[in-house]
C-alpha cells in the first residue's frame, strides 16, 4: 500500500498497486507546474487509487488536451494527474508519497526539452520524447 498527501495534509490518498516504473519528465509543462528542472511521477492502476481525505479540496486543471492535473485547493500541491487516453491509470507525483515506498525513477522523458543547466546523472534510460 502506498500513501501520500499534499503539503498541508488537506488531501490524502492511498493506492493498493505499486507502479511498474517511474520517470523524470523534462517537458515544459512538468517543469512549470513543479517549479523545478523536471517532474517525478509514476503511473498506477486507477482501480486501486482513492482519495481518502479532502476530496472537496482537489481541483482539476486541464494542462493539455485530455490531461488533467489535480491540485490541493489550499496549498497548491500538484498531487496526481490522469489522462482521457489512459483512463485505467493515475499518475502519482512522487514528491507527494510518504517515505519507504521504494519507488525509484529509472528513466528521463522529454529530454529534448531539458533545461541546459540541469545535468542528468549517468546510467539512466533517456527518451528525447515520450
Amino acid at each position: 500500500m502506498i500513501y501520500g498527501s499534499c503539503h498541508c495534509q488537506a488531501v490524502k490518498f492511498e493506492c493498493t498497486h505499486l507502479p511498474d516504473k517511474a520517470e523524470f519528465c523534462h517537458c515544459r509543462t512538468c517543469r512549470k507546474i513543479n517549479g523545478s528542472a523536471h517532474g517525478a511521477s509514476a503511473s498506477v492502476l486507477s482501480e486501486g487509487f482513492r482519495v481518502i481525505y479532502g476530496k472537496d479540496f482537489v481541483v482539476e486543471y486541464e494542462s493539455s488536451p485530455g490531461k488533467n492535473r489535480c491540485f490541493c485547493l489550499i496549498c497548491g500541491t500538484h498531487v496526481y494527474a490522469f489522462t482521457e487516453s489512459q483512463p485505467d491509470y493515475i499518475i502519482l507525483r512522487l514528491g507527494c508519497l510518504e517515505g519507504g515506498h521504494g519507488i525509484v525513477p529509472e528513466e528521463h522523458i522529454w529530454v529534448s526539452h531539458k533545461e541546459p543547466w540541469y545535468k542528468i546523472p549517468e546510467g539512466l534510460i533517456l527518451h528525447d520524447e515520450w
